[in-house]
């Protein structure tokens, strides 16, 4: 037998050669353990999510770090890896098909500019406060992107394309998990908020679509004060979900621009990522053709399990102890973030004072 043959290492799960047709069927059953694995805990999460109303997405990261131990099981390494990246990718895409350029007509342009505005001067305040507290602008980007557009979806994406070193995964996990406990805390808070400002029910859907963190918190807040509140909400949380396409091909293009080739591992990163071309192109046709009413709400399905699962092997690849790296700046810059935000369009809806079309 020729040695060679025999020591050759393994194809990555995500090469090109890994897929070809010949290889599809070892490199499937290769990767099947480790999903197999996430899924369970994602089914899980959502089960005890639907019985007793916590976040699925903080439950399936917790699971996962409980059971951090199968990561080094060599059955289920390759899966877990494949479902912490490509699945992850995979969901973001379908995200796509929940947006439709017909929000911004039923909104007007004054509350889109107002959101749009709001999402990039706190990624920018982010930024800019990163330094002060101590960090680079890998820890920046992601805990204000996460805050500014839609929480654990969005720090997954922005992870995904941000060079890579020894505390990326300690980084998004951290990052999940705090803004996953403040969207929970701004649920219950903004509502008595809005009516302290005497917002009406449109104003304080706006309010709430356009500062809660995660989706699933945004539909809750808006629909505990009216059915108009919390359509509302959801319209304008879709904006901040449109936004998550250029914010993450922006960063691509300034880390192309700035980062060195320590920093990148010695190659630039394509600057429009796979996953966020079919984002965009799933928006497109979301919003040119008619699409059916099951194909949107399938996608969407699609796309929540899938990040479900990439959230659970990302916990599955934690180590407990690496979160207490983290340290109280890192909670300071979050809480930092989330107060910016929710002032900022507090205040612009105080000044703009929109009404409702039509």
């Amino acid at each position: 037998m020729d040695k060679s043959s025999s020591t050759a290492p393994a194809e990555p799960p995500g090469s090109a050669s890994a897929w070809s047709p010949t290889n599809l069927g070892p490199r499937a059953r290769a990767l099947m353990p480790g999903i197999l694995v996430a899924g369970v805990i994602a089914l899980a999460s959502q089960f005890i999510a639907e019985h007793y109303g916590a976040p699925a997405m903080l439950l399936a990261l917790l699971l996962g770090i409980s059971l951090n131990f199968l990561s080094e099981d060599q059955r289920c390494e390759p899966g877990i890896a494949f479902g912490a990246r490509q699945l992850l990718r995979l969901g973001v895409a379908l995200l796509g098909l929940r947006i439709s350029f017909d929000v911004v007509g039923a909104l007007g342009l004054p509350v889109v500019a107002l959101v749009v505005g709001a999402v990039l001067a706190t990624i920018g305040f982010g930024l800019a406060s990163a330094r002060v507290f101590g960090f680079r602008y890998r820890f920046g980007v992601l805990s204000a992107g996460s805050v500014a557009i839609c929480g654990a979806s969005a720090a997954m994406a922005i992870a995904a394309i941000l060079p890579r070193d020894e505390r990326s995964e300690e980084r998004l996990v951290f990052t999940v998990v705090g803004v996953t406990i403040l969207s929970t805390v701004a649920m219950i808070l903004y509502p008595v908020l809005g009516q302290a400002l005497a917002f009406d029910d449109w104003t304080a859907g706006i309010y709430l679509g356009a500062t809660i963190h995660d989706v699933a918190q945004v539909v809750g807040a808006g629909f505990s004060i009216s059915d108009t509140a919390g359509e509302t909400a959801t319209l304008v949380k879709l904006i901040r979900v449109a936004m998550l396409a250029p914010i993450v091909v922006l960063v691509v293009l300034v880390v192309r621009m700035t980062g060195n080739r320590e920093e990148t591992g010695g190659n630039r990163p394509p600057l429009v990522p796979l996953f966020v071309a079919g984002f965009i192109a799933l928006a497109a046709v979301n919003s040119f053709l008619p699409m059916p009413g099951f194909v949107t709400d399938t996608a969407a399905s699609a796309s929540r399990w899938l990040l479900l699962l990439a959230i659970a092997a990302v916990g599955l690849k934690t180590v407990p102890k690496d979160l207490l790296k983290v340290g109280r700046a890192s909670v300071a810059l979050l809480v930092a973030e989330t107060v910016f935000l929710a002032l900022l369009v507090g205040a612009g809806l105080i000044l703009l004072r929109p009404q409702p079309l039509g």
